[in-house]
């Protein structure tokens, strides 16, 4: 059999799973489930922390509730970037050694098209985000598996990526003159220019620093993730303009998936499905609560939606991205915006 015959076939497995949870992809054929099922521990990692919900209102949930099932599946958290950064994950999940892992840049190391989904304000918002997902992504999907070795069982909602700063942000024109740190992957830098930002290469380990001793004037992150790295202690402003539905993907190793069983397989799919809707909840109400003790405190400006020129972000990231893509990238992206309702 060849490479991309046996691809197809993990990519089958894994179609024929998701068409079962209703979510508008079509069933490919026999699930092939054979020798496969038993006893299976599966090691879930993310880059995420204990304390962001994407964790607790998400990994944590999946391994709860896919052990009470009592198919024999017992999950492993890796939380913190344990098992390494994103980027050095996804080897590890190509060769099965982590079975599921959650993250969102570090996959465009191998598929770099998937980074067109992170592109400034390439959907309109959340439910933009979801309904692709679920109506319009069965062939990214599929050959996203078929170039990798990986399937993509679902997304989550990390947060809507905004503007920390030590200058309020309203519009593009006060992006000039100040550094912001974005991350040094291809997409995240073309979104900076498509925004007119100037970017500066920090570490993500490095950012609280750079903010407190000025290497940077600010960084982009959901609200979430400036509360939890504390680049609120060393920024002023936060500009609400939402530039970016950053989705973390709930992503499978195909080793993996042909050693689960048809129940198995079943109840991993549907169980990460469900949890999508809760853990987007709980990202906007912990997103919300943030916002709420800033605005009561002052320990930070809290720039609303409505004080935002967010049309104009808009208008200059498209003419950007409409020049930045050509061939079949720029068709996909035209495909995502031609999409929202």
């Amino acid at each position: 059999m060849s490479e991309r015959t046996t691809r197809t076939t993990r990519t089958t497995l894994a179609l024929t799973a998701t068409a079962a949870l209703g979510m508008g992809l079509t069933a490919c054929g026999d699930s092939g489930g054979g020798e496969a099922g038993g006893d299976i521990t599966l090691q879930f990692a993310s880059s995420q922390s204990p304390d962001q919900p994407n964790y607790y209102c998400g990994m944590e949930l999946f391994k709860e509730r896919i052990e009470e099932q009592d198919l024999g599946i017992t999950v492993d958290l890796f939380p913190s970037s344990q098992l390494g950064p994103d980027a050095e994950r996804v080897s590890q999940i190509q060769s099965g050694d982590i079975d599921l892992d959650l993250q969102e840049a570090g996959m465009t190391t191998v598929y770099p098209k998937l980074g067109i989904l992170g592109a400034a304000y390439v959907f309109d918002d959340v439910d933009h985000a979801f309904n692709w997902i679920d109506e319009h992504s069965e062939e990214f999907r599929q050959d996203f598996s078929d170039a990798t070795d990986m399937t993509i069982i679902d997304g989550w909602y990390y947060g809507s990526r905004t503007f920390s700063s030590n200058e309020p942000i309203r519009t593009p024109d006060d992006l000039q003159g100040q550094l912001i740190r974005f991350p040094d992957t291809p997409q995240y830098l073309a979104n900076a220019e498509a925004m007119g930002a100037q970017s500066v290469a920090v570490a993500y380990e490095e950012v609280y620093v750079a903010l407190q001793q000025g290497i940077a004037d600010g960084q982009e992150n959901p609200v979430v993730g400036t509360a939890t790295g504390s680049y609120d202690e060393v920024q002023d402003y936060v500009s609400l303009n939402n530039h970016q539905v950053s989705i973390h993907w709930v992503t499978l190793s195909n080793q993996t998936l042909e050693q689960l069983s048809d129940e198995q397989r079943e109840a991993v799919f549907t169980t990460v499905h469900e949890i999508r809707d809760e853990n987007r909840q709980c990202v906007e109400e912990e997103t919300e609560e943030v916002l709420q003790e800033w605005r009561d405190s002052g320990q930070l400006t809290v720039i609303e939606e409505d004080e935002v020129d967010r049309q104009a972000f808009i208008d200059k990231a498209q003419d950007y991205f409409e020049n930045h893509y050509t061939g079949e990238d720029l068709e996909f992206y035209q495909s995502i915006r031609d999409s929202a309702e």
